[in-house]
């Protein structure tokens, strides 16, 4: 039985077959943070948006040391026929690998799908993968940092993906977080189990105290 995953925990390690040929997912990440998103279904019109706007972002993810990598239950043959339809419809070539995921094994390993789901992806549309639009940033650690899932009628806003990745990286750095609606650059709060005297060595610049439990820091990079 398949237990739920939660932030912090292991990436499930698999191997799989993508459209940049067979990989060990571990391996793949190395030294990385990775970006594993799926989609219910190719050639289906929410997903063709979705896989092209990513593509256009890659330079963004590759500035930050960011692997992607799509999956779907389709045969990698049909990622790489409609990887031709994504191109010509969103403009932006699909660059990253796709998996396979053919016989559910990565869905399932993830959650995507019930565990004791049976079958392959023979004759399923995408009614029935309607809770494979799933996303998770993953670390160098191998560690899950973010988990999302949407409605299958809803196509995922992958500027917040960036977002939040950028979050990520900066409080793995810093001892700070980020508030509610911040973007890189914005200022942060430094964390409460950080004390005055410490935040001093730490942010010679200084902080504005708006409570003693928020104290709100000028971004440290």
């Amino acid at each position: 039985m398949t237990t739920s995953l939660r932030i912090n925990d292991t990436a499930p390690d698999f191997t799989a077959e993508t459209t940049a040929g067979p990989i060990n997912f571990h391996d793949w990440i190395g030294d990385s943070y990775a970006i594993l998103f799926s989609h219910p279904k190719d050639f289906t019109p929410v997903c063709t948006t979705e896989l092209g706007y990513m593509a256009g972002l890659a330079d963004e993810f590759s500035k930050r040391n960011t692997k992607i990598i799509g999956l779907s239950v389709d045969p990698v043959d049909n990622h790489h026929n409609w990887a031709r339809d994504i191109e010509e419809t969103q403009g932006h070539a699909v660059n990253y690998p796709m998996i396979g995921d053919t016989e559910l094994t990565v869905s399932k390993l993830y959650n995507m799908l019930p565990a004791d789901e049976s079958g392959s992806s023979e004759g399923r549309t995408a009614a029935t993968n309607a809770t494979v639009r799933t996303v998770f940033i993953i670390g160098p650690d191998k560690k899950i940092k973010l988990m999302l899932t949407y409605p299958m009628s809803t196509g995922r806003n992958f500027d917040e993906v960036l977002r939040v990745l950028d979050s990520i990286q900066l409080t793995a750095q810093h001892q700070v977080a980020t508030p509610v609606n911040w973007q890189r650059g914005d200022d942060c709060i430094i964390v409460p189990a950080v004390s005055d005297e410490d935040a001093k060595a730490k942010f010679p610049g200084g902080w504005k105290t708006i409570k003693p439990y928020l104290r709100m820091v000028p971004h440290p990079e």
